[in-house]
Formats: structure tokens, C-alpha cells, sequence
């Protein structure tokens, strides 16, 4: 696509979202607050198939993508930034580095389970697969109903039976770069996580069971 069909398309897709969050200079690649670089090396509306649409946007600084555990972090390099588009069918992770974005996408129906938590220094939205679980690094200016928005949004279209994804290698794909990913199920569990609180539909996760 060329500059003028990037704003054409990102303006009809802001003007179809559901919420607010989702802009036409975002999609574009032209946000403000990026005001000295662009955010990603391309627009993030140039990573959405034909037919895909965002319903959410979220994005950070230099948080980037928490893989496994929040320490396994896939950072932005320099002044780049990420962001995420939530989607129909797939969370869509874009992570601008030195010279090229990396993509890391999450299907809905490879979603186990979906929380968000709210932080002094950053929000973060968690999505959890059979083997893996994603964080997916926000501003900590974003409202908590926006994250319990996106949240909510991703529960409804996940799978009904973890333990049908857990068997379907096809639905327990998650893809990185066009990829499928080879997950280790060591990788899931983050030490931290019992001393923080999650939070899903606005009310803290009971995680003793």
C-alpha cells in the first residue's frame, strides 16, 4: 500500500472500531506522542489481513512483550515503540526493533485464560495459552476500562474447553514472525506473579486453586 492508501484504510477501520482507542494516526503509523520516529519501521495497518478489523489498540514504550515470564522480555530498540491490536480473531503484538518489526501474534481461540493487571509504572494485559503465557507490556496512563474492555473482548471468543485446545495443535498454535512457536511449558510459570495481583472484569483473580 502506498502513504495514501495506509491513511485511507487505517481511517474506514477507525471509523468501524468500537472504541475509541483504536485512531486513524495509530494504525497509520503517525501517533503523535511519536512525534521524533515513527513507532514501528511499518504501519501497524499494514499487518492486518484484508477482511481483519482492531476493536482495541494498546500500546507501550520500552516494555515490548513478556514471553514465558515477564523477565523473557522481546523489547522496542531505540526510540521505537509497541503496539498492540486486538482484533477479531488474534491479539497482534508489533514491536518496532534496530531494523525491522517483530510480530507476535496470539489467536483467540489459543487463549486458555485472559487478565490484566494495573500497576504504579505499567498496566499489562496477560494471555495465557496451554504452554505459554504472553504479557503484553501498556501504558500506565491506559484506563482499566479499557484493559477490562480488551480483556472481556478476548475471553468471549476464546475457546469453551481449554482441554479440546490442549489437544488441537492447530488451535494451540501461536505464531511469531509467520511462524508457529515451539513453547516449553517450563517458561510459564513466572516466580513473581503470586506476589502481584491480576485483576479480570475489574475484580482481583482468586489463584490458590
Amino acid at each position: 500500500m502506498n502513504e495514501q492508501q495506509i491513511v485511507d484504510r487505517a481511517t474506514t477501520l477507525a471509523e468501524m472500531a468500537p472504541h475509541e482507542s483504536v485512531t486513524t494516526a495509530i494504525l497509520a503509523g503517525k501517533e503523535g506522542r511519536f512525534s521524533t520516529v515513527t513507532p514501528l519501521h511499518e504501519a501497524p495497518v499494514t499487518y492486518l489481513e484484508s477482511a481483519e478489523a482492531p476493536a482495541y489498540v494498546l500500546t507501550n514504550g520500552k516494555r515490548g512483550v513478556g514471553r514465558g515470564t515477564k523477565r523473557n522480555t522481546l523489547k522496542p530498540t531505540d526510540d521505537r515503540r509497541t503496539v498492540i491490536l486486538v482484533t477479531g480473531r488474534r491479539t497482534l503484538c508489533l514491536i518496532g526493533r534496530e531494523s525491522t518489526d517483530e510480530v507476535i501474534e496470539v489467536p483467540h481461540e489459543s487463549v486458555a485464560g485472559a487478565a490484566y493487571k494495573t500497576g504504579f509504572r505499567a498496566n499489562r494485559l496477560a494471555l495465557r495459552t496451554p504452554r505459554k503465557i504472553y504479557h503484553c507490556w501498556v501504558h500506565r496512563k491506559v484506563e482499566e476500562s479499557l484493559l477490562d474492555a480488551a480483556t472481556t473482548f478476548i475471553e468471549e471468543r476464546q475457546s469453551d474447553s481449554p482441554e479440546e485446545i490442549e489437544g488441537d495443535d492447530d488451535a494451540n498454535r501461536v505464531m511469531y514472525r509467520g511462524q508457529p512457536v515451539k513453547t516449553n511449558a517450563s517458561e510459564e510459570t513466572d516466580e513473581t506473579e503470586t506476589t502481584q495481583t491480576v485483576m479480570y472484569r475489574g475484580q482481583p483473580v482468586d489463584r490458590s486453586e
